[in-house]
């Protein structure tokens, strides 16, 4: 496929999100795409990501992707995956800029319904995302109006289930992070769950699941998360079933947290006007160059290359080698963490991942 790449409308510790527009006039799929890249050299986590997407093609409730090719660019050898575009920005973004800065009930009702069903469909194909938060569900426009459709994205931390953590590996988000996580890096199905119940309290109160007393107290967050039986404070003003739907999201033992199909089927989910859509309001671009007003503050201007980037197909790529497991107790791991004497460094390095 032929296509040019547009405005720049993200940027992580992986790479760079860009609108790509297609050049080939019978790519009928959508009129743009946008278009995830990174310095080839550095580019296992994104790899990783495409490999999973694959698996979970059919999937209606996981951002779908066109493809990946390689490319140079302002003589930089590029890796590059084509994405579907969400036109309505995250769910994150879109709740902090509504009128009350949180959802209803029902209204976050019907947004976890189809949250759940795409972990759900993660979890069946033998993955967990490992960075389930508000950030990573994308807003996409119904062609029929009305709400919109929501599906998850952000696939670079994902692994395959039973996949062992490296050494004191943090993958994840800190507030969103796991007791089991935090306290002994294990990172499985249930991860997910307890994210999904800290996304809900962030839903309805439009504030994180965690009070911290600075942005930055990761060490204090951490201890709180994987020591003792705290868990986030429920909202008082939640129905008796979303009250009971969280306490089996914020189950501290892992085995016996509820899964996502079992939640799937919990009376909090069980209303029969819920749709696997999520109400918030967002304007569909006109044309491939009407782009929205949700565009990230570092975007730049639109600027399209003098000469289309072309696709081949990529090789094929290995699994990733499997990691070898450890052995480290909770008060070990968490005073490694926490400690005055040896403050951990949260840059990329061999042995960490990036936490964002």
């Amino acid at each position: 496929m032929e296509w040019v790449r547009g405005e720049r409308i993200g940027h992580g510790s992986f790479g760079t999100v860009d609108i790509a527009i297609p050049r080939t006039r019978n790519f009928e799929k959508c009129s743009f795409m946008a278009v995830k890249s990174c310095a080839s050299s550095h580019s296992s986590s994104l790899v990783n990501e495409k490999e999973i997407l694959d698996e979970l093609k059919d999937c209606p409730h996981i951002i779908h992707s066109f493809g990946d090719c390689y490319s140079i660019e302002n003589g930089e050898n590029l890796y590059n995956v084509l994405l579907e575009y969400a036109s309505g920005g995250d769910l994150g973004q879109k709740i902090k800029n509504s009128m009350s800065g949180k959802l209803s009930e029902f209204e976050v009702q019907r947004c976890t319904k189809s949250i759940l069903q795409g972990i759900d469909s993660i979890h069946r194909n033998g993955f967990v995302h490992c960075d389930i938060k508000l950030q990573n569900v994308l807003l996409f426009s119904s062609k029929f109006g009305g709400n919109n459709l929501i599906k998850i994205a952000d696939f670079g931390l994902a692994k395959k289930t039973g996949k062992l953590n490296l050494g004191c590996e943090l993958r994840g988000t800190p507030m969103y992070m796991s007791p089991e996580m935090v306290a002994g890096g294990e990172q499985e199905a249930p991860a997910d769950i307890w994210a999904l119940g800290c996304m809900v309290v962030e839903m309805l109160t439009g504030a994180p699941a965690w009070k911290c007393r600075r942005e930055t107290d990761f060490g204090g967050l951490f201890m709180r998360i994987g020591v003792g039986e705290e868990v986030p404070e429920i909202p008082k003003e939640l129905s008796e079933e979303g009250k009971d739907f969280l306490g089996k999201c914020f189950v501290k033992d892992p085995r016996t947290r509820w899964t996502a199909e079992m939640l799937l089927r919990h009376p909090f989910l069980a209303n029969d006007d819920l749709l696997e859509c999520c109400e918030v309001t967002s304007t569909s671009p006109r044309s491939a160059f009407d782009f929205p007003e949700w565009v990230s503050e570092q975007s730049s201007q639109m600027t399209v290359l003098p000469s289309p980037v072309y696709s081949s197909e990529s090789n094929s790529f290995d699994e990733f080698d499997k990691f070898e497991s450890f052995s480290t107790s909770p008060a070990i791991r968490l005073n490694e963490l926490v400690t005055d004497q040896q403050t951990p460094s949260w840059s990329v390095f061999d042995s960490w991942v990036t936490v964002r």
